[in-house]
């Protein structure tokens, strides 16, 4: 049983929110391995919950489902709530009001870790940036582990890090949102937060934040994990993070640009921190200009915890990229075909643009965000774009704002609609570009699920691709 949490033996938990992506499992898991009477409560039915409830069978644990209870919110000890939950939730307000301690999965995660702990966040890039520190620290001889928002609780893992080992954490708005107001006092997290990094605070999520200003915020909530010896990352390029103001921690600041104030800059094509060589960027096998960003970040975070830059710039060319962010499938049906399916934001599709320079067809769609206009990617789409393709509930009216910024645009359906018709539509010299820019809740569980549906609905890679790859 881990020390820090042996209070709660014997007492009773609501873990509310089981979800479909293995954080609740983990929490529920987690606590009744703690001793504790636990109840799980999700608003989905148990046939939709199937698949995490299969992953629970065994466990001494009470399902509540369909619906919440006020009594399993004040009639508890201990409520654990899915970061998908707004702090604000009425029955999250009755638990406080009765007393009960509310607490989040990451919360819990940063109270008992033993490990020396690096967490990321940003709009973009957060988790390029996380997979690239990993892969940057195990190369330099640490015992890493990645995890968060990245896709894998560490929960389960606690009994297996040490105080030599290192965690590299993926942080979103939602978590940060969520941590308990305590985690950043004096005496919470001891001095084991050994780096925070925020990669850039763009728009998105305001159908959670309302505001940019409210989603900063959030964001800059990572700062109260810092104490006196943290190396603080921030992009110098960034005009939300420049700004931030680091009470506590080293400042770090990194611009590819080449930013005054960047002690980590990009420069006559090398990585450097503080005039001390990285890495060489030709030797970065990563397609995307922002992957310099993300890149850079990485490096000199790591370096800043102590790895040595000989074996960094060695570590450069091996560094491989996560699926779906800007991913090269090859040569399809004669066309070169890039999947960008993490991209739910405009502003990460116009990233993709800016990191193509051919002739493009361009597929997006999917749910639209609320207040994220799309004229900067109309603009940038005037340079290389051809023909777009949208899908899904904003196929409208994303069709509408391409036709108006004088592009040709077509609307439909479904994805596989969109690949049969870009594939109607491209000519020879035309790349295509999945880049949806708008969330996938209108008809996938996530991005993966669309980016996937996407991949199947392509032809086979072309013979003369298979060639070369052999």
């Amino acid at each position: 049983m881990n020390p820090v949490h042996a209070r709660w033996r014997g007492k009773r938990a609501t873990v509310m929110g089981l979800g479909l992506f293995g954080g609740g499992v983990e929490t529920a898991r987690y606590l009744a391995q703690l001793g504790m009477r636990v109840t799980v409560t999700d608003l989905r039915t148990a046939q939709t919950l199937a698949e995490s409830l299969r992953a629970l069978e065994g466990l001494p644990l009470t399902y509540e489902l369909g619906a919440h209870r006020e009594r399993d919110f004040t009639d508890s000890d201990l409520v654990v709530a899915n970061p998908a939950v707004s702090p604000s939730d009425r029955f999250l307000a009755s638990a406080r009001a009765a007393g009960v301690t509310v607490t989040s999965e990451m919360a819990l995660f940063l109270e008992a870790c033993p490990a020396q702990v690096v967490a990321v966040t940003g709009t973009q890039g957060k988790s390029s940036t996380s997979h690239a520190i990993d892969h940057f620290l195990r190369a330099s001889g640490f015992r890493s582990h990645l995890g968060g928002n990245i896709g894998r609780s560490l929960l389960s893992a606690l009994t297996s890090l040490g105080e030599d080992d290192w965690v590299v954490l993926e942080i979103s708005s939602y978590q940060l949102e969520a941590l308990p107001p305590a985690i950043g006092g004096e005496h919470a997290l001891g001095n084991r937060v050994a780096a925070v990094c925020a990669t850039n605070v763009l728009a998105d999520h305001l159908e959670r934040h309302r505001t940019l200003e409210a989603y900063e915020a959030a964001k800059r909530r990572i700062l109260e994990l810092a104490r006196a010896k943290t190396h603080v990352v921030l992009s110098a390029d960034d005009p939300r993070t420049s700004a931030w103001r680091v009470e506590r921690g080293r400042p770090l600041f990194f611009s590819p640009t080449g930013h005054l104030h960047a002690r980590a800059r990009l420069w006559a094509g090398e990585f450097q921190l503080d005039g001390v060589r990285l890495g060489h960027l030709e030797d970065l096998k990563l397609p995307g200009t922002f992957q310099r960003d993300n890149t850079l970040a990485a490096l000199s975070t790591a370096c800043a915890l102590g790895a040595e830059p000989a074996l960094l710039a060695r570590a450069v060319s091996t560094l491989t990229g996560l699926e779906h962010r800007l991913q090269d499938l090859g040569l399809r049906g004669g066309h070169r075909v890039w999947d960008n399916g993490v991209s739910t934001t405009p502003d990460s599709t116009v990233a993709a643009l800016r990191s193509i320079t051919g002739p493009t067809v361009l597929i997006c769609g999917g749910q639209p965000k609320l207040d994220l206009a799309l004229d900067a990617m109309v603009a940038e789409a005037r340079s290389n774009v051809r023909c777009v393709i949208s899908f899904g509930a904003a196929a409208e009216s994303i069709r509408a704002a391409f036709s108006r910024g004088g592009l040709a645009a077509v609307a439909v359906s479904t994805v596989e609609d969109a690949v049969r018709e870009a594939y109607g539509r491209a000519i020879p010299g035309d790349e295509l570009l999945f880049s949806p820019a708008c969330a996938s809740f209108d008809q996938y569980r996530n991005f993966k699920d669309r980016a996937l549906a996407f991949q199947r609905a392509l032809p086979a890679c072309d013979a003369v691709e298979l060639g070369a790859q052999n």
